[in-house]
């Protein structure tokens, strides 16, 4: 759902997204076409915006999709992007589409999540990572970044814990700061509120050889079944959504890093 704070303009909505992106008023009206002063005018509520205004700053702003109906709200029009239900049937194109995607990566693993990193997708290779694990984390909705960071949940396994917590958490500091999302800010102080589990990366293994292979990105490396696998992170998105539920979908697959990875998943 998307909500405007009582009392809250779209012009100063507006101005902060135009500091987030650290842009000048000029510099905006010059990128949407406009002039610094009716920016201006805008931003101090002297000048009522269109909606055509509106989303073409928000274009240029880079703003999301979720938050484009925030400013149309919060100006006086209707929400231009619906948000409909991955589980309408105006969606069985895009849900076919991305089970034929993940089951194509198999046997490397694959998952779609949400804007709350709450799985609507996953293909067999992460069921193998995740085999194990105790009920009440298995239980839907799936999160991935508390399953991913919980003590008890894979955390344990993940040889590089600290440098990979690290990431998902700065991860989700950017997206804060984008989204403005209080669900996914309760999840941030959940998740980092975890205490870490004795690290894996201080085995005798890792010490004597901790990087066997040159990495050209932060691996993860975890531990399956007594291999330890190495697995670089790609996350894409939706080209130009119409739609907030599309939008914030983000497909993640875990690339390997080196041969013994390839060599013992596709033996599986």
């Amino acid at each position: 759902m998307t909500t405007v704070a009582s009392g809250t303009g779209v012009g100063p909505l507006l101005r902060g997204w135009r500091e987030r992106r650290r842009l000048s008023q000029l510099e905006l009206a010059l990128r949407a076409d406009s002039s610094a002063r009716h920016v201006s005018f805008i931003e101090t509520g002297r000048s009522r915006p269109s909606e055509e205004m509106i989303l073409r700053l928000a274009e240029h702003l880079d703003v999301p999709v979720r938050e484009r109906n925030a400013l149309l709200l919060a100006a006086g029009y209707a929400p231009r992007y619906a948000e409909t239900s991955l589980d309408d049937p105006s969606l069985d194109t895009l849900r076919a589409g991305i089970d034929q995607l993940l089951a194509g990566y198999d046997p490397y693993p694959a998952l779609v999540v949400d804007g709350s990193y709450t799985v609507v997708a996953a293909n067999q290779g992460i069921a193998r990572l995740l085999d194990g694990l105790p009920e009440h984390l298995l239980t839907p909705p799936l999160n991935a970044m508390r399953i991913t960071l919980h003590p008890e949940g894979l955390a344990p396994r993940i040889h590089n814990l600290r440098e990979w917590r690290g990431h998902l958490l700065a991860q989700m500091e950017r997206q804060i700061a984008l989204a403005r999302s209080e669900p996914l800010r309760r999840l941030y102080e959940e998740v980092a509120a975890y205490p870490l589990p004795e690290p894996a990366d201080a085995r005798p293994e890792d010490r004597e050889d901790p990087h066997p292979y040159p990495y050209f990105a932060l691996p993860l490396r975890i531990e399956h079944d007594g291999h330890l696998l190495s697995f670089v992170s790609s996350i894409s998105t939706f080209n130009t959504p119409m739609d907030v539920t599309v939008a914030e979908l983000a497909i993640e697959t875990l690339l390997p890093a080196d041969p013994a990875t390839v060599k013992y998943l596709r033996s599986l």
